[in-house]
């Protein structure tokens, strides 16, 4: 199966000023276009050609599990954002996360801390176990919690081409303006509610 790559549900420039269309064409346009093309090329003609993304990321390793895993990431990433969507979580997300974390606002402090603590590229991670556990991690280049056992549910991208073009290096920054894009209905979708 050939896989491609999914048009975003918004116009490039809708999540401006938090991220410009120049990153989104950088970013998504190229970055992710290339490991999808990739990952097309490295899966032809072998077992992996016939799996899911998800499978492909759990089952394989090096440049084939990279490729993957960063389309896959990548896309999760790009599509959990809407500048209109709801703000923050409500129901059952809202309240594991105010039992787990304290509160709303003391999880986005830990989240950004994460983020802004992971040494060198990746990304850091909300997922939750199959109970409904919630778990804050940071991952290095094309870490997924997938590989974990994990059901991922939010993503901030902590690679240098996510922010560098709007941000350069306030790494922090960036990660505090991207809660004015996310979208609590589709990460509370993605928990399970």
């Amino acid at each position: 199966m050939k896989f491609s790559q999914p048009r975003l549900p918004y116009s490039i420039d809708a999540l401006a000023p938090v991220i410009s269309p120049m990153t989104i064409d950088y970013h998504y346009g190229k970055h992710e276009k290339a490991y999808i093309d990739t990952l097309n090329a490295l899966i032809e003609g072998t077992p992996f050609e016939d799996m899911t993304l998800e499978e492909i990321i759990v089952k394989s390793d090096g440049k084939l599990f990279n490729n993957a895993s960063q389309a896959w990431n990548h896309i999760f990433y790009f599509f959990q954002f809407d500048p209109n969507g709801l703000k923050e979580p409500t129901s059952k997300l809202r309240d594991k996360i105010n039992e787990q974390f304290g509160s709303f606002e003391e999880f986005k402090a830990k989240f950004e801390e994460a983020g802004t603590t992971l040494f060198g590229s990746g990304w850091v991670w909300l997922s939750a176990d199959s109970k409904g556990t919630l778990f804050i991690t940071q991952g290095k280049n094309a870490s997924n919690p997938l590989t974990e056992g994990l059901k991922p549910i939010m993503v901030f991208d902590v690679w240098e081409h996510a922010y560098y073009l709007d941000y350069q290096n306030r790494r922090a920054e960036y990660l505090k303006k991207l809660w004015d894009i996310v979208d609590w209905d589709i990460i509370s979708v993605r928990y399970g509610e």
